[in-house]
């Protein structure tokens, strides 16, 4: 958006600020500590453009240590070794409980500590090792098809802005001026998607729109969550890149919000505006746009043409002087520069994936499984049953943590917690298909074997090739990022894996060797080496790219050897095929007809969902997504499990709604990416021992042709707030193993402007003890000739909720507070008012109609009362 709320700022010098502290430190920016100003008063020009690119060195006139600013923790802390997964962001919005993601916030901010504490203060940090984290992704999830989608919080403004300012609360800990963590909500503003494009798209939003549904969500993390940092997105409005929009960034952000950190740009942002958004004519006039409008970071390199851009007069020194006591005053709130203490220095190196990190991590899994169909009672399952696990997201490392993700020490796919929790010798598995057609997936434990049980022998050895021990691996499926086998050096070690592949039936099958290498800091890729059926099929480095062979198998075991040499950066290593799809469902099927019921995990993966993906399969384009029906290779194994006659339950792992042919199933339960524990969760699920409470934060369309243009930002027809059609599932709803009545719901609104309050009796008519969301909509009044929708007309729209947890037979009085945002609306022009007339609120378990719940209404009466932007 152009310029719409102008503001200048007038030149500031060093001189100026050492002369006269405390007001002119107010004017560089905002409460930068007076040694911060002093040590950027020793720098010259070239030294602080150096400190305000996102990998800045060592600066010996400041006093400072080098520090790559980018680090993260969307659900764990990330991409530096062994740390507590979380489910995935979507699925911990599935638990629409802040409180809880205030603990995640402090797990993911301690383990942060802990690995920041091994360290001296002042010692150089890399990539994924400092204590400012770019987290949570508090983008709109608009469109099932974006692949990043599963980073959100899902689709609804005011869900998400409660989960974002638990979330940083918990990151940032309970002192403002001493951090535990610096957290970053992104990306700001106006992002969803396409992938394709995304450097250079122009998102051309009404101000309904953008204010409605596009902003709230940033405005609550900021005002109520205080992060001390916040990120700004690749996209343009209206033709302005939004990291060169001072009318966002200064006048919407810092003026009406009262920001006070400094503003990051996603990574190659600033290069963007004049590289692709062709914005400005070069490197010097996009670092002058951008800093002058309110980015004081640059996730890149292009703020490097900083000292040309003041040399040629595009911008001053004090203008970059702004920029930087912004950035540095967080490394010094932070404890980690110009002396400044360091209360957070007490946490240990140990204290990284506790026991109580753990049973946290449990905890959100359990809490965002949504069950979404149990027909006749199918759920739970009585213990002792014989069950069929079918699909290969069962048994996958990469469907339990996700993407931007740590590394699980003790990960527990759905095989094996189904395994633990009914016993093994009353669970069959079989991969049963691919998840798309043309889509590798791992190799599973059933093509492998050695010494007569499955997967291989594993030998691991020192870089020097002294054995350090053996094992038997179920599959070649690691993450090794920052880590390695226990007792080996994560800088390096070798392991050699060998044994037997078993095809399940005759035909061409496809191998792949895929190692997700490193991008940066990278002085070495690893080398691997595979013989099948004594042909070698590759030796040497991969790099960035899968390697694929094909082999004519006859169905008999062949001999396969798998060497590899890891030397400490490249993040795992994972052997992939594509079978023959007839060989793999009649596998499946005889494991079905030797069961009682079918557990089929089916859904998505990382592989096919994410960002920026070099991936073009059926239904699947560059990380988005262009169908969101379940794949087809997926469809096909589900109606023919269903053809046997058993009962078949489907548990969905994803993370973005996938539509099913739901008569296909007895039961659906989505349990999302579901962290470290996930497949516990999932396990303890289906034998009751755990109460489904999930809800969706997203809702599941029943088809693609439900959606409106993936490229079109307006919000007509998108999410549970515009869409007039008949949903598969819909926003808020999840049922649970007891059943729930809502009596005497009664409204008080004591006029306009005021918090409205809706209370009502929560009964537990069931017979187990479980978790209740209740949730609170408000249905907005019809105004005749009022310019409130253009774009779409309001259904509804979540106001409040809370979980409230109800022994049998047991009942509580609930009452929810409604702030006045909640029940404004959004005119054409992008104010927001809270407008008299008559009000319908819903006090239930889901949306209008979704189950069980009760109606008030009330009535506000006055002249219209415009909110602050």
């Amino acid at each position: 958006m152009k310029a719409l709320f102008p503001i200048t700022l007038a030149p500031i010098t060093i001189a100026m600020v050492l002369a006269a502290p405390s007001v002119a430190a107010q004017d560089l920016s905002g409460e930068a500590d007076p040694a911060v100003l002093a040590a950027i008063a020793k720098a010259d020009l070239a030294e602080k453009a150096d400190q305000l690119q996102s990998t800045a060195p060592a600066a010996k006139a400041m006093g400072l240590p080098a520090y790559d600013w980018w680090n993260e923790g969307l659900h764990g802390l990330a991409r530096n070794g062994v740390a507590t997964v979380f489910p995935q962001a979507v699925g911990l919005a599935a638990t629409f409980d802040p409180a809880l993601m205030e603990q995640v916030g402090t797990v993911v901010s301690t383990e942060a500590r802990a690995k920041f504490n091994a360290g001296p203060v002042n010692a150089d940090r890399r990539i994924y090792e400092g204590l400012t984290i770019w987290s949570p992704n508090i983008n709109i999830f608009r469109d099932p098809r974006w692949g990043r989608g599963q980073e959100t919080y899902g689709e609804d403004p005011f869900l998400t802005g409660s989960l974002a300012v638990g979330f940083i609360k918990g990151l940032q800990g309970p002192d403002p001026l001493h951090p535990r963590v610096i957290a970053t909500p992104k990306h700001f503003a106006v992002h969803s998607g396409p992938e394709a494009g995304r450097d250079s798209f122009d998102v051309d939003v009404s101000p309904q729109d953008r204010e409605a549904t596009y902003t709230p969500a940033f405005r609550m993390a900021v005002t109520q969550g205080k992060p001390l940092s916040l990120m700004c997105a690749y996209n343009s409005t209206h033709g302005t890149p939004v990291c060169a929009d001072e009318a966002l960034l200064t006048t919407r952000l810092r003026q009406d919000w009262g920001f006070k950190g400094f503003v990051v740009s996603d990574c190659d942002a600033v290069a963007n505006i004049w590289m692709f958004h062709n914005y400005r004519y070069d490197a010097a006039e996009a670092s002058a746009a951008a800093v002058k409008a309110g980015t004081d970071l640059d996730c890149g390199t292009t703020y490097a043409a900083l000292t040309q851009a003041v040399a040629r007069g595009l911008l001053s020194e004090a203008d970059v002087d702004r920029a930087l006591a912004r950035s540095l005053e967080a490394r010094y709130k932070l404890g980690i520069a110009f002396g400044a203490s360091n209360p957070w220095g007490k946490i240990k190196p140990s204290e990284v994936n506790t026991p109580a990190h753990r049973a946290l991590a449990l905890e959100a899994a359990r809490k965002a499984i949504v069950l979404l169909q149990n027909e006749n009672g199918r759920l739970p399952l009585k213990a002792g049953t014989r069950l069929a696990v079918i699909g290969t997201n069962a048994d996958d490392l990469a469907v339990i943590e996700a993407n931007y993700h740590g590394t699980a020490a003790d990960p527990v796919t759905p095989l094996e917690g189904i395994r633990r929790q009914f016993g093994a010798a009353n669970v069959a598995y079989a991969q049963g298909s691919v998840l798309a057609e043309g889509a590798p997936v791992v190799v599973p434990e059933t093509a492998l074997v050695a010494d007569g049980k499955p997967g291989l022998r594993a030998e691991y050895f020192d870089l020097s090739g002294k054995q350090a021990f053996v094992r038997q691996d179920r599959r070649v499926d690691f993450n090794l990022t920052r880590m390695a086998p226990k007792g080996l050096d994560a800088a390096g070690f070798k392991a050699r894996w060998s044994g037997s592949l078993v095809p399940p039936g005759p035909g061409t099958y496809r191998l792949a060797l895929d190692i997700p290498a490193c991008w940066k800091d990278c002085k070495r890729h690893d080398e691997v080496r595979l013989s099948v059926g004594g042909k070698q099929l590759h030796a040497g480095m991969l790099g960035k790219q899968r390697v694929e062979f094909e082999l004519a198998l006859d169905g008999t075991p062949q001999p396969i050897s798998l060497e590899l040499d890891h030397y400490g950066e490249d993040e795992g290593l994972r052997l992939m095929w594509l079978p023959p799809a007839a060989a793999q469902r009649a596998e499946a099927l005889k494991a079905a007809g030797q069961a009682d019921a079918v557990v089929a995990v089916l859904g998505l993966s990382p592989d096919l969902e994410g960002e920026a993906l070099q991936v073009q399969v059926p239904g699947f384009v560059g990380g988005d997504r262009s169908d969101i029906a379940l794949p087809e290779p997926q469809a096909e194994l589900l109606a023919a499990l269903k053809a046997t006659g058993k009962p078949v339950i489907v548990v969905l792992t994803s993370g973005s709604a996938v539509s099913i042919d739901n008569t296909m199933a007895d039961a659906v339960m989505e349990a999302w990416y579901p962290g470290e524990e996930g497949g516990t969760a999932i396990a303890e699920t289906l034998a009751g021992r755990n109460n489904p409470s999930g809800r969706l934060p997203v809702t599941f369309y029943r088809s693609t042709t439900d959606l409106p243009a993936f490229v079109d930002y307006s919000m007509k027809e998108r999410t549970y707030r515009y869409f007039t059609g008949t949903p598969l599932w819909g926003f808020g709803h999840g049922l649970s193993y007891t059943t729930y009545g809502y009596e005497g719901a009664k409204v008080s609104a004591p006029g306009i402007g005021q918090p409205v309050t809706v209370t009502a009796t929560l009964r537990n008519l069931g017979a187990m003890a479980g978790e209740e969301v209740v949730q609170a909509y408000v249905v907005p009044p019809v105004i005749e000739h009022h310019p409130v929708m253009t774009q779409g007309v309001l259904q509804r729209q979540l106001a409040a909720f809370t979980r409230v947890s109800l022994a049998p037979g047991k009942s509580r009085e609930v009452t929810l507070t409604i702030d006045p945002r909640s029940i404004s609306v959004v005119d054409r022009k992008g104010t927001r008012k809270v407008v008299p007339g008559d009000y319908k609120v819903w006090i239930g378990g889901g949306q209008p109609g979704d189950g069980a719940g009760a109606w008030a209404q009330f009535t506000l009466t006055g002249q219209e009362l415009e909110l602050p932007k």
